[in-house]
Formats: C-alpha cells, sequence, structure tokens
C-alpha cells in the first residue's frame, strides 16, 4: 500500500542515504538532528531515534533504525520516538529493521555503533540540564560496572563496597588514577573489553594524561595497586558471595505467541511463513524479544498502532527489559526467520527497490530532495588474487591412504575421479607464508577425502600450526586457487588407486580421459595467469554461448567459439590447445558455423544455455565468535567487528558466504585447535544466516599470527598486534598503561620449503605478475612469444600456418620491494625470472630471431643482423670465440657444419632444440637441450649466462628449460 508523505517529518529528507550513522533527539514532541561532534553522547532524560546505514557488496544500503530511551525519559517522548521511527522507516522505502533499546538493556548491535561503550550523563532537555565540559567542573569519583565479552554494558553504581562483587568487572574512575577490580569469577576476554572502557575515560575525563591499576579479586594489600584501591573503600574487606543484581537479566521466558496489530490471539499448532498476511500486522512475543511484523501493504497508522501495542503489552506484563523488533515484510531478520519452522528461500530485494523508487518519487512531488535515495553505485570488486603468485608451488594425488608427489609437468593436471593435496610456499608481509590445501574432485571417495584430511592437517601441524590450511571442492575454488596454478586442467576420471568409473549427470559412462578418445573441454579464466580447462561431458548440452571450447578425437581437433565469448577467451583457448593437442592444427568454428562432423561427435545437436555459470559472490562478511562441544556448535555474531575482537584464546569464523575462514587464537586448547575445520564445516551444516550455503564451500583454517592478506583484506589490520604476549587482558593493559604496544614475540619463521624466495610488501597488480597478451580473431595469433617478436616475425611467417609452439607459463615479476630483503641486491630468483621476463618484453628494435619457422612454399629474406651492444662494464664488444656473430641470413643456420661452443659441442639454433620443433635436432643428448645454444643466444634466452645458470638449483634449471621448452 503506498504510503502519503504527508504523514513523514521532513526532518528525515534525505536520510540514509550513505554510509554511517544520524541520530536525532526528541525535543518538545519533534525530532532534532544531534551534531556528528556529539554522537555517542547520550542523556538519561531524553529519548533518540538513530539511523545506521551500511553500503552492501551488492550496491543497496541495509537500514537499521534504533529509538533510545533514557530511564528518565518522559512518556510523551517514548511515545514520540517510536512514532518517528515508523515515520523514518517509511521515508526510507519501508525496509529498515526497527529496535527499541532501554537505558541499560541495549542490544550487541546498537552498542556496536559507539565503541568501546556509552556512559549516559544526567539531564535532559526537557528538564533545561545544559551539560558543561569536564574540564570545567571537578572531577567525580565514580565507579562502573562493566559486563560482556565482545560488547561491554556500562552502568554506573554506587560508590560503596557493597556493590563489589566476584561475577562481574569494575573500573573506580577518581581525579588522578582509574582502577579496574576483575572479580574472581570473570572471565579474561571480559577483562580485556574492560580495558578498552579504562582507555575510553582515560581519554575522555584525564586528556589521555592518569595512572592506571589493576586489582585482583583476591589479592591483598601486598599489591600496590590494591592497596590502593581498597584504602578508597576505607580497607579491605571480603566482599558477599550474593552478586550484584542483574545489570542485563532477561525478563522470563515466554513460549512463542502470535497475535494480531490488536492484540487477537492467532491460534497455530506449528509456526509457518503462511500464517502472516501481507495486509495486516502481527506481534511475535517471544519473551526477552517482541517482535512487530508488518505487512507490506498495511497502511502507515495501522504500523504505528502496532508499534504502541508492542508498548503496551511490555507495560502490563511488567517486562521492562525485554526488546521491541520490528520488521517490514521482505527484510525479516535471520533470528526472526529462525523461530518459524518452515521459511521460504530470501528472494532479491527486488520489491523493495520498486518500492523505494515509489517513496523517491512521491517525495519528489512534495518538494523534497530526493538525490541519493536511489540505489547506491555497486561497490566494485578488487580483479586482482588476493595472494602473491610467485611462489613455490607442490602438489601430490592421494592414492589410497598414501600420497603421491607429481613431477611440474604433471601438478596443474587433476582429474575429477581424485583426491589432492598441494603445499604453496610464498612471499608474505612478514616472511615466507605458507598454504595447504585438498582439493576434492567431483567422484572423489570419501576414503580418499578423509586421506587428504588427515594428510594435509599433520602437514599443518609438522609447520606448528604457522600455515593456512584449506578444503575445497571442484567447482566451488576461490581466487587465490586458481591463481596460484595459473593454467589448470580438469580431466574425467581418475588415475588414483581408489578412483571408481562412474556415470554423469546425462547417463554417459565416464571412462577416465584418453588422448585417443573424444572430449570436450570448457575454457574459462580471466587471463593467461588465471586459466582453466575443464573436461565436460560430450554432449551438445555442455556447450555455452558465453565460453570457448576445445574438442578433439583422436587426431582431430576443434575449437568453438561462442557468440557471447570475449577476445580473452578466445585467447585462452588458443593457448588451452598447447597444453591439450599441443601437436595438432585446429580448425576454428564460430557458433552457427559448425561441420556436420563436429555435431556428430557430441551425439546429436541440441539446445544449450548462454548465460555464464553463477559462481558463489562474496558477501558482506559476518564474524561469529564460537564454542564446540560434543558435536554441539554454539554461535554469537559480533556486529561491526574490527581485529580487536579477535581474542586470543577463543575460535571466530568469519563468513564472506563464497569462503568461510575459522580463526584459532593463540592460546586455544590443543583440542579445539584439531577441531578447528569440523568447526568450520559444522558452521556451513547450520547455515546460520539462512543463506542456503553449500557444504562444499571453501573452508580455511587460519592461526593467529599467520593470517594471509586475503583474510586481512576484511579487517583495519596491525599484524603486530597478534604477535604480543600474553593473554587478551595482558596485551591491553600493557597499552592502556605504558601508552605503547608490548614488546613483540620474536619474528617466528614462516614454513619453509626446500626455496627461498623473495619477499614482498603488496600483492602486485596484473602488469606485474605477467607479461601483457593480446589476441585478434582476424589473425592467427603466435602463441608464447612477445608482441614485439610477433610483429616481427609476422614479416616472414605464413599468416595461414599456425605456430605450434607452447607458450611459456605467464612470468611472474617480483615485487619492486621487500621489507624482508637488501633493495640493492635482489635475490637469485628474483633476478631470474626478472631477467628472463625482460627478454621477452623488451624492445628489440633490430634483433632478428635464429630461425623462424616458414611455409615451404614462402620466401626467406635475407636480414642484415644487428651488432651486439656493448657490455655494461664498458668492455670490448668485439664478439669472442665464445659469442658467434650471428649469421645474416635465417636459412644459414639451418647449414651443416655447425660451429662449436665453448663446451666442443655443436651449437644449433633455438627453434631446432625446442621440444615441439617441427625440425628437431637429431643425435644431441636431449636432456641437455641448452648445452647447444651459443653463449649469445643462451644469454638471449634465459637472461643469464651459462655460468651463473649452472648455480642455480636443480628444480629452478628445470623450470626455466620448461618455460623455454628445452625439457
Amino acid at each position: 500500500m503506498a504510503v502519503s508523505m504527508r504523514e513523514v517529518d521532513a526532518v528525515f529528507q534525505g536520510a540514509g542515504q550513505k554510509d554511517g550513522l544520524e541520530i536525532w533527539r526528541i525535543e518538545k514532541l519533534q525530532a532534532v538532528p544531534v551534531p556528528k561532534e556529539s554522537h555517542g553522547r547520550f542523556f538519561t532524560g531524553d529519548s533518540y531515534v538513530i539511523l545506521k546505514t551500511t553500503a552492501l557488496k551488492n550496491g543497496s544500503f541495509r537500514h537499521d533504525i534504533h529509538y533510545w530511551l533514557g530511564k528518565d525519559t518522559s512518556q510523551d517522548e517514548a511515545g514520540t520516538a517510536a512514532i518517528k521511527t515508523v515515520e523514518l522507516d517509511a521515508a526510507l522505502g519501508g525496509r529498515a529493521v526497527q529496535y527499541r533499546e532501554v537505558q541499560g538493556n541495549e542490544t550487541e548491535r546498537f552498542l556496536s555503533y559507539f565503541k568501546p561503550c556509552i556512559i549516559p550523563e544526567e539531564g535532559g532537555i526537557a528538564s533545561g540540564f545544559r551539560h558543561t565540559e569536564i574540564n570545567e567542573r571537578e572531577h567525580v569519583t565514580r565507579l562502573f560496572v562493566c559486563r560482556g565479552k565482545h560488547t561491554v554494558h556500562v552502568k554506573e553504581v554506587p560508590f560503596a563496597r557493597s556493590s563489589l562483587n566476584h561475577d562481574d568487572i569494575f573500573i573506580l574512575d577518581t581525579k588522578s588514577k582509574i582502577f579496574q577490580f576483575n572479580g574472581s569469577n570473570s572471565s579474561i576476554q571480559e577483562r580485556a573489553k574492560a580495558l578498552e572502557v579504562v582507555q575510553y575515560l582515560k581519554d575522555s575525563n584525564h586528556e589521555g594524561k592518569c595512572d592506571v591499576g589493576s586489582v585482583e579479586d583476591g589479592k591483598l594489600m601486598a599489591d600496590a595497586d590494591a592497596g590502593e584501591f581498597w584504602g578508597l573503600f576505607g580497607g579491605f574487606a571480603p566482599l558477599p558471595r550474593k552478586t550484584f543484581s542483574d545489570l542485563n537479566g532477561k525478563d522470563s521466558a515466554f513460549s512463542s505467541n502470535l497475535n494480531k496489530g490488536q492484540t487477537v490471539p492467532v491460534d497455530f499448532d506449528v509456526l509457518t511463513r503462511e500464517l502472516l498476511d501481507s495486509t495486516k500486522c502481527y506481534l511475535l512475543d517471544c519473551g526477552s524479544e517482541i517482535y512487530v511484523w508488518m505487512g507490506r501493504e498495511t497502511p502507515l497508522e495501522e504500523r504505528k498502532r502496532a508499534g504502541s501495542a508492542a508498548e503496551e503489552l511490555l507495560r502490563e506484563v511488567n517486562r521492562p527489559k525485554s526488546h521491541i523488533v520490528r520488521l517490514m515484510e521482505g527484510f525479516e531478520t535471520v533470528i526472526f526467520r529462525s523461530k518459524f519452522s518452515k521459511w521460504p528461500k530470501k528472494a532479491d530485494a527486488v520489491v523493495s527497490d520498486e518500492s523505494r523508487g515509489k517513496v523517491a518519487a512521491l517525495l519528489k512531488r512534495q518538494g523534497f530532495n530526493v538525490k541519493g535515495l536511489a540505489k547506491a553505485a555497486p561497490v566494485k570488486e578488487e580483479p586482482q588474487p588476493q595472494i602473491d603468485c610467485t611462489g613455490n608451488l607442490q602438489v601430490w594425488r592421494v592414492n589410497g591412504t598414501e600420497k603421491t608427489f607429481l613431477s611440474f609437468s604433471e601438478q596443474c593436471k587433476f582429474y575429477s575421479g581424485d583426491c589432492y593435496i598441494f603445499q604453496y610456499s610464498y612471499p608474505g608481509e612478514e616472511g615466507e607464508e605458507c598454504l595447504i590445501g585438498t582439493w576434492f574432485g567431483k567422484k572423489s571417495v570419501q576414503d580418499e577425502k578423509t586421506t587428504a584430511i588427515s594428510v594435509a592437517s599433520k602437514m599443518v601441524e609438522s609447520l606448528k600450526f604457522q600455515a593456512v590450511m584449506v578444503r575445497l571442492y571442484e567447482g566451488k575454488e576461490p581466487a587465490e586457487f586458481f591463481s596460484i596454478f595459473q593454467n589448470l586442467v580438469i580431466f574425467k576420471g581418475g588415475v588414483s588407486t581408489g578412483y571408481k568409473k562412474f556415470v554423469s549427470e546425462n547417463g554417459i559412462e565416464d571412462d577416465t580421459y584418453s588422448e585417443n578418445g573424444v572430449a570436450l573441454f570448457r575454457v574459462q579464466g580471466s587471463g593467461p595467469e588465471n586459466m582453466q580447462a575443464i573436461q565436460v561431458d560430450t554432449a551438445a548440452t555442455s556447450l555455452n554461448s558465453s565460453y570457448c571450447y576445445v574438442l578433439h578425437d583422436g587426431d582431430t581437433l576443434f575449437t568453438w567459439i561462442g557468440n557471447l565469448s570475449s577476445s580473452m577467451d578466445q585467447e585462452l583457448a588458443e593457448r588451452q590447445l598447447d597444453v591439450i593437442k599441443p601437436n595438432l592444427q585446429s580448425r576454428m568454428l564460430k557458433e552457427g558455423s559448425e561441420y556436420d562432423q563436429f555435431w556428430k561427435l557430441l551425439g546429436v545437436k541440441s539446445e544449450y544455455p548462454s548465460q555464464k555459470i553463477a559462481k558463489d559472490q562474496e558477501s558482506d562478511p559476518h564474524l561469529f565468535s564460537c564454542t564446540f562441544s560434543k558435536g554441539v556448535l554454539k554461535v554469537r555474531e559480533i556486529f561491526n567487528f574490527t581485529q580487536d575482537d579477535l581474542m586470543t584464546e577463543d575460535v571466530f569464523i568469519l563468513d564472506c558466504h563464497s569462503c568461510v575462514f575459522v580463526w584459532v587464537g593463540q592460546r586455544v586448547d590443543t583440542k579445539m585447535r584439531a577441531q578447528a575445520l569440523s568447526v568450520g564445516e559444522k558452521f556451513l551444516e547450520l547455515d546460520i544466516l539462512m543463506e542456503n550455503s553449500s557444504q562444499e564451500t571453501p573452508v580455511y583454517v587460519i592461526t593467529e599470527g599467520s593470517e594471509p592478506q586475503f583474510f586481512t583484506r576484511f579487517f583495519t589490520w596491525d599484524s603486530a598486534k597478534s604477535a604480543m604476549h600474553g593473554n587478551s587482558f595482558e596485551r591491553r593493559l600493557s597499552i592502556v598503561k605504558d601508552g605503547v604496544k608490548p614488546k613483540l614475540d620474536k619474528p617466528k619463521r614462516r614454513p619453509t620449503t626446500s626455496s627461498s624466495h623473495t619477499g614482498r610488501s603488496s600483492v602486485p597488480d596484473k602488469s606485474q605478475r605477467s607479461r601483457s597478451m593480446s589476441f585478434s580473431p582476424d589473425r592467427v595469433r603466435v602463441r608464447g612469444r612477445s608482441p614485439a617478436f610477433n610483429a616481427l616475425a609476422a614479416n616472414f611467417e605464413n599468416p595461414n600456418a599456425r605456430n605450434l609452439s607452447t607458450p611459456p607459463p605467464a612470468i611472474r615479476k617480483p615485487s619492486p620491494k621487500s621489507p624482508s630483503s637488501d633493495p640493492t641486491k635482489p635475490p637469485q630468483r628474483a633476478a631470474s625470472i626478472a631477467a628472463i621476463s625482460a627478454s621477452f618484453e623488451r624492445p628489440r628494435p633490430t634483433l632478428i630471431p635464429k630461425s623462424i619457422k616458414a611455409s615451404p612454399d614462402v620466401n626467406k629474406p635475407q636480414v642484415e643482423a644487428s651488432k651486439p651492444k656493448p657490455e655494461a662494464n664498458g668492455k670490448d664488444s668485439t664478439p669472442s670465440k665464445d659469442s658467434p656473430t650471428v649469421t645474416p641470413t635465417i636459412q644459414e643456420d639451418l647449414k651443416e657444419g655447425q660451429p662449436e661452443n665453448e663446451e666442443g659441442l655443436p651449437v644449433y639454433p633455438y627453434e631446432r632444440l625446442r621440444t615441439s620443433s617441427i625440425n628437431p635436432v637429431t643425435d644431441i643428448d636431449v636432456t641437455k637441450r641448452e648445452t647447444y645454444l651459443s653463449a649469445a643466444e643462451f644469454r638471449e634466452r634465459f637472461g643469464m649466462t651459462k655460468e651463473a645458470f649452472a648455480k642455480l638449483p636443480k628444480w629452478k634449471q628445470n623450470r626455466l628449460k620448461i618455460a623455454l621448452q628445452l625439457f
């Protein structure tokens, strides 16, 4: 039902258009804006309306409205605040959730807006009280009681020994010193959070200049702080066992009762969504909360009456501490929906956007400024992977109860019927970092999954839990996984001992992939440094207009180009040909111009989709503290979280929908640490946020002190905090008392592997990680060469001939700086990578390749060779006997009687030494192809001398040789 804007207060014009807080105070029964500098200051005699606007990743806004009632506020002001809340919601399009907040019993969501706490001040607008600045009046000693493990409830209590107890934490604020008294039954986490209140009082009441003392319950006069503290109470005396009255006690529990707006009871056996009518309002009484559900088609006046009915219900049964939560149909909270036995999947907020547009139109007709009332601009996703891609990768395949190491050439070839374990070591901000993961194919067996988890867990434990562990399923891989593997091919079937033949969803029996059989691959990815070829069912229904495909039957090879695919998709398909069928010429088929032979291989021509395959999108993160005992997981959400909410004694879950992180504090017991992965899996099973989470969602397990950048990006992160000595309380106390951070633990050695790497401080952009690639559909691309080389070679090559060269992997450049390395002396690995990268990228205006493949029918022109450039050290550039002069023609490289190099071996051109050469050299040692290059060409190809190359570790030599097709 349309809402008349005449019923909405004009003061709410333009509200909720940007992220942040907006507050109004009720003055003379009118809502008056509160200046931003006064946010967080509340008076006991006033009522307030608070709007929290949160910009979401999908570009929309979420609105939460709270009306706060001071303990001394008048009934009229309280009623006005409740009514104004409904009007504000109407101005926002009826999409906000509304909360009633009573002084001393505020919700954790509300308190999270004003961290570390709120301390209401005496007085109010109605009494004419005007607050004076603290430094203009004499300091008054005050005693506060604090409760809360994650958000702190603070209440002033009488300054008397009788106020103290063993269960709570008390803060005594005197003129010259602030004391924190820790009850013997209070937890470490509660003590640490209370210290945030001490810091707040120190800054606000003492300008940051006063002493701080900590008093432990049970310590007597032997402690200086304890003696001074008890002296203020007239001396020490035992505290009574009876605790202070419940600060935040809940009203007695009630069974759920559903009533219509006029408090007419609704009969039901099971609480279901079908009981709610869009033309009515309902009250759901759950004891500690009363929910007011407002149908979308209800008028504004009826919504106001429903809110008043809820207030009246609390007064009638004397339940002042119960919360009232008002919700509009379509915007119900998770907690409210969880009260029902069945609740349909939450649909996208299409109606809300439409409603918001109608409200904007009504406001505009009445002369209001509605700029910004429409949907917020979508938040742009960061395209770069949140991990350094220059590290060292090792992969094992699970075979029954064992693991088998995969060679470099096989580690990026997975099978859907197998399980894999990978270990990736890479340079991080604090040194070497490590990611250990398991990957489960769609058709892998449970026994091998169990083995993979067990082996990976032992690997993490052997590294003293300093490595991050991740559990992945095929089809649910995060961006970081693909960035690590860069060029991944996933075949059907399996080669492990535990693999069993299976039947696909289309009823096709899938054998393990064979090079000589029929196979169809979907090519996907974002670029040469992130591309995959996934084998799919050999059927027309597997095609999709948004992708490119590779189809082969033995020596028959097709590349199918979807009409909606991009030039990059076509580029990647070209590159994947060199992995799947490197020695065959492919026939390119545009969608709609396929050969009969193509459809015959796919069985029969049929309909297929055109939309890109949907992937889980990262949503706004939610942080939960959790306890796990006897298979039962209990969680509690932390609102507006920061790094300080991560306590070293606890386990936390960060849910981003596309993945789940389990953060384990350093002081978590060994048993709980071992169950961390089970905690994440149980969290997905419970589906706490009711988002229909998949059980195959990636789960990361992260230990405090080893947080990767793809986790810390959700916080304003200070890595020094997770390296501090002591428990949460000891760390915070050192900061509060000394005003500086405590000493850090000695730098922890990150997990190391057989290689060393150059550290770097940030994740590079794509231009830093790989050389530029381009593709034009109008020409046959020469793969595996730099653009400059391609331009030169195009003068000699037949444009109709396909180059069979395999492209080297995307060259990964090291970061320009590293906190742990000497910038004047780049490490050996960084130098070698930079050199080989430069050999592909640097302009070479006159350098002619030694040998360029050409069609037999094409004449090969004569080209003068450029003169060698002088050496950097100023030595004579005259070619030595070790560096034979480049011959003036390309054909001369093929003449017999090759010159010998410094090793006494015949010299051959690079093009004939490559493994994919069409005119390969015979009678050579194929394991040492590089030794047959001249010194000049070796330096050109490898970016270093043969002597420097010989000093490299064997695995580095092989990696470079593989990249240049000399292995």
